[in-house]
Parts: structure tokens; C-alpha cells; sequence
């Protein structure tokens, strides 16, 4: 690239990333508001709430960078020609692909960036992040045991403990309904969490265990020691369910046939499948429309507004019939085709406009030689 282009180049792309960053931390702002349940109900540390905030980030930036994209080269090349730097490179002798090649290279980055984005990493986040949640929510002792609370774990566990100093649990009940029949009831002086061979178990001090019998009488134990075994009330899940967007490429275009869930869902696969192809072509179509707002008309040192305007409601239009599109391709698999004909149907309709029929438009010539000439042969 010449040095014009270069620095143009590097204008958008410091553009693209300044807005692709606000753009993310704002979303992941609003999507962690929605993970505060994390702390506040399963009480886990701030280090894995904000590892699960982020493990959001790349979906949200696959999502942002078309519109940051053009965004940017609008904003940049709105201010570079304002300040006649292409009108001067035209007059250099610059080609309008000359001119467009930086940000059409910017694209094609953002389309393979994008690309190894929606194939590999989202997947490979997603699935850690739906992983973690699970774990968190399945961690028993961070969810039952809360000072001063009465917790349930379903209907077969009620605990309480009155304080907790020093990782010790003070004045503990526990209250066992695992035989609705014969239910027991515990108190403990204090109480400490520990593991007896791998399994989570509530080492019970100075307890008192309290159960009917078969003929209803009162059977009252005590216990200087008594261990209380949590694995059995354990949420476990036999198999994490996997969302479309927690899925690679090859599984969602080679369902698994024995899975009721996933054959159920094989059309809104398939067409998750084609939209993680073909959202990155949206990368080309928004650097089009940002080349064909700006660069598509006559200089103006008022600005281009009205094109600008055209052209971003244009973008919003096409970013709208692709979730369309992909909506009803879930519904009926032969419409996942749209997905791939819109993308190229545009780029190939603004390549026309810019470089095919606007080549003329917004070019600076040079009026013939006898035209220069006043009265009498005097030079202008």
C-alpha cells in the first residue's frame, strides 16, 4: 500500500477497534447485569462472575463488528474528504479502487477475523461459559448454606444456621426429608464443611438427632460427632444441554439423529449453521455502503448528510432481512439460501454504483486547453 492508503487504513482500523470496544463494554455491562443472580443467590466470587462476563465477549463482538465497521470508515472518510485529502489524491491520479482498496482490505481482515470468530472461538466460549453457570448453580454448599437464612435444596432438605465465624457454622438445623415417612430432624452446636473421600460432607459438633419411629414415638440420638453426607441432594445433570450457539460448525449441519432435542431443532441449526457463514460477508456490504456515502457523489465541503443518512438506514435494512431471513429459515430450510443471496446481491450491487456506473461520478476534470484561453489568445 502507498503511504495515502496506509493512512487511511490505519484511520478506520483505529476507528473500528475504539468503537467495537465501546460498543462490547456497554453490552457486557447489560449482559453481566444479568449474571448478578450468580453472586447473589449462588454466592460465588467476583473472579468467576466477571470470567463469565467475558467468556460473552465473542459472540457480542462478531455481532458489533459490521456496524463498527462502517461506522468507522463513515466517520473517517467523511473527515478525510472534508478536508479534501481524497480530492488531492484524485488529483494525483489515484483510481477509486486506489482510493477504496484500504478499506475493502480493513473488510476482508474484519471477514476472516469474524469468520474464525463464529467457527471456533464463540463455540469454545460459550460451551465454557454454559459450563461454569451449571457448576456454580450446582454448587450445593455455596446455595445452601446462607447465615441466618432457612434454605431448601427441592423438597428434600431444609437447612439453617444461625451465623457462620471463621468458615465455622453456629447453631445448625437440618431437616431430612428423603423418607417423607420418617423424617429426621438435626441440631448441631456447630458445624464445618468438609470432604470425606472427594465427597462434600457437613461434619455436625455436639448434635442431637431427632426421628419417629414405627409406633410415632420420639427417638432422640446424640452425637459428639456426627458427619451428614451431601453428595445425595447434589443437582446433577446427566448431560449439559448445549445451545445453537454453543455448537461448532460440524454439529450443527450433522445433527445427531438418536437425540430427540437436537432432531427437533435440526432447521434452526441448519440455519444458525448458514448464518455463521455468511454474517461475516456483512463486513464487505457495510465497508460498500460506507465507500458509496461518502466517495459516491460530488465533493461537498458542506458534508455528505443526506447521503450518510441513506446509507445508514440502508445498513439497518440489510442488518434486519439477515435476522429475518434467519428466522424463517428456521422455520423452512429452503429459504437459507436468502442468507447467501443478500450479501452478495448487495456487494454486487454497490460495486456496480461505485465502480461501474458512479466511476464518472465525483471525478475532477480538467477543461480543454482552448477553453483556458480569454480574448485575443490571453491565458486565463
Amino acid at each position: 500500500m502507498t503511504k495515502v492508503q496506509s493512512y487511511l487504513f490505519y484511520e478506520v482500523l483505529r476507528a473500528v477497534v475504539i468503537i467495537v470496544g465501546g460498543l462490547a463494554l456497554m453490552a457486557l455491562l447489560a449482559q453481566g447485569l444479568s449474571r448478578t443472580d450468580l453472586i447473589l443467590e449462588n454466592r460465588q466470587s467476583a473472579l468467576t462472575y466477571f470470567y463469565i462476563v467475558m467468556l460473552g465477549a465473542p459472540q457480542i463482538i462478531a455481532l458489533l463488528t459490521p456496524l463498527a465497521l462502517f461506522v468507522a470508515a463513515v466517520w473517517s472518510l467523511n473527515r478525510i474528504h472534508k478536508d479534501s485529502e481524497i480530492v488531492v489524491a484524485q488529483a494525483a491520479g489515484m483510481t477509486r479502487w486506489q482510493i477504496a482498496s484500504p478499506i475493502m482490505r480493513l473488510a476482508a481482515v474484519c471477514v476472516l477475523a469474524h469468520l474464525a470468530v463464529n467457527l471456533w472461538v464463540q463455540p469454545m466460549a460459550q460451551r465454557a461459559m454454559r459450563e461454569t453457570v451449571a457448576e456454580a448453580r450446582a454448587d450445593l454448599a455455596a446455595a445452601l448454606i446462607r447465615p441466618g437464612q432457612f434454605t431448601t435444596n427441592g423438597d428434600r432438605l431444609t437447612f439453617y444456621a444461625r451465623e457462620q465465624v471463621a468458615g465455622e457454622l453456629r447453631g445448625v438445623l437440618i431437616s431430612d426429608m428423603t423418607d417423607p415417612e420418617y423424617p429426621t430432624d438435626i441440631l448441631a452446636r456447630s458445624a464445618a464443611l468438609v470432604q470425606v473421600e472427594g465427597r462434600p460432607t457437613l461434619l455436625l459438633r455436639n448434635a442431637m438427632s431427632m426421628q419417629l419411629d414405627d409406633n410415632q414415638q420420639l427417638s432422640v440420638l446424640e452425637f459428639e460427632q456426627y458427619p451428614f453426607d451431601l453428595s445425595d441432594y447434589m443437582k446433577e445433570d446427566a448431560e449439559l444441554a448445549l445451545k445453537a450457539s454453543d455448537k461448532y460448525l460440524f454439529e450443527l449441519f450433522f445433527v445427531d439423529r438418536s437425540n430427540y432435542f437436537e432432531l427437533k431443532d435440526a432447521d434452526a441449526l441448519l440455519a444458525e449453521a448458514h448464518t455463521r457463514l455468511t454474517a461475516p460477508l456483512l463486513n464487505i456490504v457495510m465497508a460498500l455502503l460506507a465507500i458509496v456515502a461518502v466517495l459516491g457523489g460530488d465533493f461537498s465541503r458542506k458534508g455528505y448528510s443526506r447521503r450518510i443518512a441513506t446509507a445508514s438506514g440502508a445498513a439497518i435494512i440489510v442488518l434486519i432481512f439477515q435476522l429475518v431471513f434467519q428466522s424463517a429459515a428456521a422455520d423452512d430450510p429452503g429459504l437459507n439460501v436468502l442468507l447467501w443471496l443478500l450479501p452478495i446481491c448487495v456487494t454486487a450491487g454497490l460495486s456496480y454504483v461505485y465502480f461501474g456506473r458512479g466511476r464518472h461520478i465525483g471525478h475532477i476534470e480538467r477543461p480543454p486547453l482552448h477553453a483556458m484561453r480569454g480574448p485575443k489568445g490571453a491565458s486565463i
